[in-house]
């Protein structure tokens, strides 16, 4: 019954105003936990940290994750789960506030503009942060996963198709 009523109207018949106005509501929401989750994501990952000079750049895709892998498994937990999940509620909250963001590739390329910028600013700017291309592909696959995952029917659900 909640997913007929997202859905949209047959042709030649009018989208009842509640049913918009659910919609609406659900993208405004969205939206807003987005914003939430930017200032989030940007105070946790554009903030300065005593890294004791171990901070280096990684532009070798994989150099980094090897580097966690033989970490103790704690460690390696830590820095490859929390790439992971970083940006993940991205691939949940955005197909909630654009239909046209829905699509797993859609999504891997946004995210990954969005994670490059990020490391890009860490690299340059951050005192005690540097550039990773492993950062950037962990973060792109965590949007991927929750989506695939979650945010592709959680937004048929609410946003109709």
């Amino acid at each position: 019954m909640l997913v007929e009523m997202w859905q949209p109207a047959p042709p030649g018949e009018r989208v009842p105003r509640h049913v918009i106005a659910l919609r609406a509501a659900v993208a405004v929401a969205a939206l807003g936990l987005l914003g939430a989750f930017c200032y989030v994501a940007f105070q946790f990952t554009l903030s300065p940290v005593r890294d004791r000079g171990q901070a280096g750049a990684n532009f070798t895709p994989g150099d980094s994750l090897r580097f966690y892998l033989d970490r103790p498994a704690g460690e390696a937990l830590v820095q490859i789960g929390g790439n992971l999940a970083l940006f993940a509620p991205l691939g949940v909250l955005l197909p909630l506030v654009a239909k046209r963001l829905r699509g797993p590739l859609r999504l891997a390329v946004l995210t990954g503009l969005f994670s490059l910028a990020i490391e890009l600013v860490q690299g340059a700017f951050v005192l005690g942060r540097a550039f990773d291309i492993d950062d950037v592909i962990l973060n792109v696959a965590g949007v991927v996963l929750a989506y695939l995952l979650l945010g592709r029917r959680l937004s048929k659900s609410l946003r109709g198709s």
